[in-house]
């Protein structure tokens, strides 16, 4: 099992109640965090198959989706769009696959 894979699917799963939330109130900022969601795992898996710089700059590339995931969920929080305990879950979850990102892309 690809642990940092599993772990991003268990973010995007986290992120479906607040992310409805989200949309009532922002659509632009909605779609900006599922596309950065969705990122996360869909270049885990591709960079996994790949070798070389390839699959570095794959896990690179989730790296920064990751990174711009938390910026925008900052951002619904700043807004007011959700509470902290609305995105507590995700951006632990954030941290865990941030982490084993920087593990792998050293």
């Amino acid at each position: 099992m690809f642990q940092a894979l599993e772990v991003s699917l268990d973010l995007v799963r986290s992120l479906r109640r607040p992310l409805a939330r989200i949309r009532v109130r922002d659509r632009s900022l909605h779609d900006q965090i599922r596309s950065a969601a969705s990122s996360i795992p869909l270049n885990l898996a591709e960079g996994r198959r790949r070798s070389g710089g390839d699959r570095a700059h794959h896990w690179r590339i989730a790296a920064g989706s990751a990174d711009e995931l938390r910026a925008a969920l900052r951002v619904a929080l700043a807004w007011g769009d959700v509470e902290d305990g609305d995105v507590s879950n995700a951006l632990d979850l954030l941290d865990r696959v941030l982490a084993m990102l920087w593990r792998m892309t050293r």
